[in-house]
């Protein structure tokens, strides 16, 4: 059925694109391959496609429409609820940029709870978070320290080289519940399920490099960043250069005992992997402990969660020392949507609740963005929100939806902001590799999505007219591998780019 659909694909006439604004980014003249047909001729054609055989016990929900006019050319299932996966993430982005807006900056506080006498500081040092999840090497040159080294530059300037209290990470801005609703058990050492908090480091994971050490023939582990606070057990095997490479991770429930294990050919030189964190707020104090004694700032305390502390602390009888801003919200969603990175997504989501609500919860930041969401037009009854990632399958909504919102902001003035974050075809993100080596590359700008037996691509586009469109495509319930429904996306996008109106 494809094969036979491709070759209609091909059996075309040479035609010059004029140049013109499509989805408001410049595009220049060439000439290209395209197919003419009318709008009842492309609906079947889209027909043949999404009836393909392989898919018969699964169901598409699709929504392909016209910006300019408002023609649908082509609707499946498009009122049907369906699991969008990482799809959810555009309400998220949408969510955060309309409500928060696309200057908005994550920020944290850091006090005292004492006095500085000389050079000393008399007391504990306090750090409020706020659930900026940017505190890596992300921005900073893969420097995971550079956020934390010049949070200890500031400490240096007010005069302090000594503190003799301990560091106490303040996460009550959020709530205590880390994973989302719906998540599975197993998915809890992977750096896609990280905890989210309101204090946080590394995205919450720790990075452990599995090394092919030459020399003595052996595999070595390095961890950054460096700590004790995980216990990393190294099983990782040693196996000949025909043999496969395959590394897993697994860290205990409630715990952070790590074991790493698997197989290491000899033809590799290294390989990265990431485990998650339990406790995240003990383990940024943890680390900033050391970095601030690497700077030459002695600590005479502990690192520690504000929950073992004990004691409450009342922010209006302690002493302001300085804040730490985070890149802008331009630059957060472009790693929620390009990358699909599911911790940034939460992070944001319960930010969201916090600045609405005055604390970090998934319902308060749900809560929220469905408020906004009905103001510009959306039937919240038709958005279900479990979390702000996609990982859970409790999570529903329809394509139109989905079309209805990539609609608006189509028309919004925060346009920009958020088209800019979306991953381009055969370019970068989470399209980086698909629609490399055909005529969609760079012309389709659209949000992936997968959990298991969920496939969604929603996003912007343009027909051979260089008319705008916006679609949605999701496929639920389908057994057979994702690169399949993969291929119906990627052919569908590259159908779109190919049409011209008869």
């Amino acid at each position: 059925m494809l094969n036979k659909i491709l070759i209609l694909f091909f059996t075309v006439i040479i035609s010059s694109a004029s140049s013109q604004d499509s989805l408001k980014v410049s595009l220049t003249d060439s000439v290209a391959f395209y197919t003419y047909a009318t709008v009842p001729e492309f609906w079947k054609e889209m027909d043949d496609i999404f009836n393909d055989p392989t898919f018969s016990n699964a169901h598409w929900g699709v929504v392909i429409q016209s910006l300019e006019t408002g023609e649908y050319l082509y609707k499946r299932n498009e009122d049907k609820f369906f699991v969008p996966a990482s799809n959810i993430k555009l309400f998220t982005t949408a969510a955060g940029l309309l409500l928060l807006g696309e200057d908005y900056k994550f920020s944290t506080n850091v006090y005292t709870d004492g006095y500085i006498d000389g050079s000393i500081l008399v007391g504990n040092l306090i750090i409020q978070g706020r659930g900026d999840p940017t505190i890596s090497g992300r921005f900073y040159n893969n420097n995971v320290y550079a956020v934390y080294s010049d949070w200890a530059d500031s400490l240096i300037a007010l005069g302090i080289d000594e503190i003799n209290g301990n560091i106490i990470g303040d996460d009550n801005l959020f709530d205590d519940v880390g994973l989302g609703k719906g998540w599975s058990w197993d998915y809890e050492s992977y750096w896609y399920a990280a905890q989210s908090g309101a204090i946080a480091l590394n995205d919450n994971c720790v990075d452990l490099t599995v090394i092919y050490n030459r020399d003595k023939d052996i595999i070595d582990l390095s961890i950054s960043p460096e700590s004790r606070y995980l216990v990393v057990q190294n099983e990782v095997r040693l196996v000949p250069e025909d043999s496969i490479t395959d590394v897993k991770v697994y860290r205990e429930r409630g715990s952070n005992f790590v074991s790493v294990y698997g197989t290491l050919s000899k033809k590799v030189d290294s390989l990265k992997t990431y485990v998650t964190v339990n406790n995240p707020t003990q383990y940024a104090m943890v680390v900033l402990r050391k970095v601030l004694q690497q700077k030459g700032i002695t600590v005479k305390g502990y690192p520690v969660d504000i929950d073992d502390y004990g004691e409450q602390l009342d922010y209006k009888n302690i002493q302001f020392l300085f804040t730490y801003f985070s890149p802008d919200m331009r630059e957060i969603v472009k790693v929620i949507n390009k990358g699909s990175h599911n911790f940034y997504a939460e992070q944001l989501l319960k930010t969201i609740g916090l600045e609405t609500e005055g604390l970090g919860t998934t319902k308060n930041g749900i809560e929220a963005a469905k408020e906004i969401f009905t103001d510009i037009g959306l039937n919240p009854d038709n958005i279900v929100m479990a979390d702000g990632s996609g990982l859970s399958h409790h999570n529903m909504t329809t394509p139109k939806q989905i079309t209805t919102l990539l609609k608006y902001f189509y028309n919004s003035n925060l346009f920009s902001s958020f088209y800019n974050s979306l991953p381009i075809a055969g370019v970068d993100g989470t399209l980086g590799n698909r629609m490399k080596n055909s005529r969609a590359k760079e012309q389709v700008r659209a949000k992936t999505g997968y959990i298991r037996a969920a496939r969604s691509l929603s996003g912007y586009t343009h027909t051979g007219d260089k008319e705008p469109i916006v679609f949605s495509m999701i496929c639920n319930n389908f057994n057979v591998p994702v690169k399949l429904a993969e291929n119906i996306q990627d052919l569908v996008c590259l159908r779109l780019i190919n049409f011209k109106r008869k």
